[in-house]
């Protein structure tokens, strides 16, 4: 049986710019499908699928292979491809991210790819093709911004989180446009004076780790896929991603199923403490 690799900071960073533009490509893809002549099928779990998800894995997928041919991936379109639990490196892969927003016509959908080493993820790409945006980072090696354009990314630009807002300053809370619950709507009422901005997809964390939103909490299971790039990104650009009671969430691990049963994004990791 071959040995899977372990990959470190140092490899990740080497792999961030073929990454970026497999990420780039598969957005690019996305973008070319006719949302009004697509056919939407919808999976067993009740979620939809499109060709447009389907094209983006296939890029993703094929790109991996070539990349880090030695490194399992772990997709949501291929979940029964996946031999949980992981052990050492896996690609974790969102190939559309926001099935509902792309379906629905709207731009808040994205392009999820993330590097997890021992259960934890340590670079991560959330892409927003529509939006022509793209957030990424290394753990320990920092995050950036780019500007996309169709399949061409422009220049990185250095985003961190920002610090706990003082007292008599507003919170601004990321929301899910089509997930709520009770227990974070009350989570978020508990921060003073916090302002609501309802995102869809991944774009929350993106939010996050640029330091326009200082935290996104979701009591409800979602899936690892919808969470560890964004945990990634987050995480880089100096914030921190939790359980519900302020833990850490491990990925890959599970054998049952692939759900993370609640997470909290904070911008500022010296929240985690004062909640």
């Amino acid at each position: 049986m071959q040995a899977m690799r372990v990959m470190d900071g140092k490899a990740a960073c080497g792999l961030m710019e073929p990454l970026t533009a497999l990420v780039v490509r598969a957005g690019a893809a996305i973008l070319a499908v006719n949302r009004a002549a697509m056919q939407v099928e919808g999976k067993q779990d009740g979620s939809p699928v499109t060709e447009a998800d389907l094209a983006a894995d296939r890029i993703i997928g094929e790109g991996l292979a070539a990349l880090a041919p030695d490194v399992p991936t772990l997709s949501e379109e291929r979940t029964q491809a996946a031999s949980p639990p992981f052990r050492d490196s896996f690609f974790l892969i969102d190939p559309l991210d926001g099935t509902k927003e792309f379906v629905a016509g709207r731009d808040e959908f994205t392009v999820n790819v993330a590097l997890v080493t021992n259960g934890i993820p340590l670079l991560g790409i959330v892409s927003a093709p529509a939006l022509g945006l793209l957030w990424r980072g290394v753990v320990g090696h920092g995050a950036e911004r780019l500007r996309i354009d169709g399949a061409v990314a422009g220049s990185a630009e250095p985003i961190h989180t920002r610090a706990l807002p003082k007292p008599g300053e507003p919170w601004i809370a990321a929301v899910s446009r089509s997930h709520g619950d009770a227990r974070s709507e009350a989570f978020i009422d508990e921060r003073p004076g916090a302002v609501r901005r309802t995102l869809g997809s991944a774009v929350k964390f993106g939010r996050i780790a640029e330091g326009t939103a200082d935290i996104y909490p979701r009591f409800g299971p979602t899936s690892e896929w919808d969470v560890g790039a964004g945990c990634a990104v987050v995480t880089a650009a100096g914030g921190r991603v939790t359980d519900g009671q302020g833990g850490e969430i491990r990925f890959g691990q599970r054998t049952g199923n692939f759900l993370v049963p609640e997470f909290i994004a904070w911008g500022d990791p010296s929240a985690v403490r004062t909640y």
